[in-house]
């Protein structure tokens, strides 16, 4: 039995939602980047230790990954809309608590409930990128939308250690609780629900299994693995770069900021680039070539460390390594979602959430394991995981060409806003609209 269309518009979101879903999407990045400066700050003013307030940090990202589970499928059901603004009262009213917390229990159960109400943007902002749009439209969405939570790496940390002397601790709290606000906000002033009522009400009324059933495709299996891994690489670097850069490389704290701010900017660079690019070349094309790129860049991250190469050697094969991420992550995960159904988009979208920070946890561990003065471990950790992506990408693409089920789009009207008018989707397959568009899946 075919699946529905994709519920909403045949055109991408336009500037204003995309920079609407880049500040849902970077709830993760505010909302712990932000206050790191503060932890010295926190450990003497809660009266606790180093372990107490990194608690903090963490079950912010347990939340994160839980709730993507639990506002990923609920979208699928009820809509986009009032899930998102659950999870966003949630976000704010969390980050208030967090702020006036006075003893770090408070805190961290204050986190935890912040990082649950901050993964509804999180989730929900790549499914409602699929319901408007598939193929092409669908990657260049997601990457200019990447592109602008890439930002927020950039600037956070900055912000957060500008800030943390006249603010304190708490200010910074506020600030992350304020950003919550402006992202509920915002979503209020800008988003409109993108299933329309009667496609809410079919996935209400009609419970069939193949929905969920797509996510066990090749396809959508591979595609996982190779964002989760992909991923790996990045949080692999990001780990290991405060021990990296001024321990190993001896850099000063703001020459770190630096280093780290620029090979960020390589990969927002990357971002937009691809969303320009994405139109013209294959979508699977471009992110195997990045891969290729950032593979070579690892190579050389491998060979340096082995060798005992301390010095700018090893920061160029760092940023080589890390800013074509930015144009593999976006492509992949267009590719992932467009190879469901879209009744199971939402879903889709919880499942690379929570292997995100899955993959997240885990090299963020692994990446210590041999101390402060070496950056083998980072390294291995980056080859295997580079490794597995290449393969995953490699297996996502094969499936995708190779045919298998399909999930043909009925015509569906859908408006972005009050006043607009219905559009209608021609019956199409959502991966040939990413395969085919630039000379078809053989290319690469």
């Amino acid at each position: 039995m075919s699946d529905p269309a994709r519920p909403g518009h045949a055109s991408a979101p336009g500037p204003l939602v995309l920079v609407t879903l880049g500040l849902l999407a970077a709830a993760a990045p505010l909302g712990t980047d932000l206050y790191l400066a503060a932890f010295p700050q926190m450990t003497e003013a809660l009266a606790t230790s180093a372990v107490g307030v990194q608690l903090s940090l963490t079950t912010f990202l347990v939340g994160a990954g839980v709730g993507q589970a639990l506002f990923g499928p609920w979208s699928d059901r009820a809509g986009r809309m009032l899930p998102l603004l659950v999870g966003l009262t949630v976000y704010v009213a969390a980050g208030v608590v967090a702020a006036l917390a006075p003893t770090i229990t408070v805190l961290v159960l204050a986190r935890l409930l912040q990082g649950i109400g901050g993964s509804a943007g999180m989730v929900i902002s790549r499914a409602m990128i699929l319901d408007r749009t598939t193929g092409a439209g669908a990657a260049q969405g997601l990457n200019i939308m990447m592109a602008i939570t890439g930002i927020a790496p950039i600037v956070a940390p900055l912000i957060g250690s500008l800030l943390v002397g006249p603010l304190g601790w708490r200010g910074l709290l506020w600030v992350v609780a304020a950003i919550a606000g402006l992202s509920l906000l915002a979503t209020l002033l800008v988003l409109r629900e993108s299933l329309p009522a009667h496609e809410r009400q079919r996935r209400r009324e009609d419970h069939q299994p193949q929905a969920w059933r797509s996510l066990l495709t090749p396809a959508f299996i591979s595609g996982v693995i190779a964002f989760a891994s992909t991923m790996g690489v990045l949080m692999s670097y990001i780990s290991a770069s405060p021990f990296v850069y001024q321990e190993i490389l001896g850099l000063s704290e703001v020459a770190y900021g630096t280093a780290f701010a620029a090979n960020a900017t390589g990969m927002s660079v990357a971002t937009l680039s691809s969303a320009r690019l994405v139109r013209r070349v294959d979508v699977g094309t471009l992110a195997a070539t990045a891969q290729r790129v950032s593979g070579a860049g690892v190579v050389l991250v491998l060979t340096c460390a082995l060798l005992g190469i301390h010095s700018w050697p090893l920061m160029v094969a760092l940023f080589v390594s890390i800013a074509p991420l930015g144009m593999v992550l976006g492509n992949i995960t267009a590719l992932a979602l467009s190879s469901v159904s879209p009744r199971a988009t939402g879903l889709a979208s919880a499942v690379l959430g929570m292997m995100q920070f899955a993959v997240a946890g885990t090299v963020a561990g692994l990446v210590g394991v041999g101390g402060e003065t070496t950056a083998v471990p980072m390294a291995v950790v980056m080859t295997t995981c580079l490794l597995v992506a290449t393969t995953g990408l490699w297996v996502m693409r094969r499936a995708l060409a190779g045919g298998g089920p399909r999930h043909h789009r009925r015509p569906t009207h859908a408006s972005s806003g009050p006043g607009s008018p219905p559009r209608e989707h021609a019956a199409a397959d959502p991966r040939a609209a990413l395969t085919d568009h630039a000379g078809g899946p053989h290319q690469g």
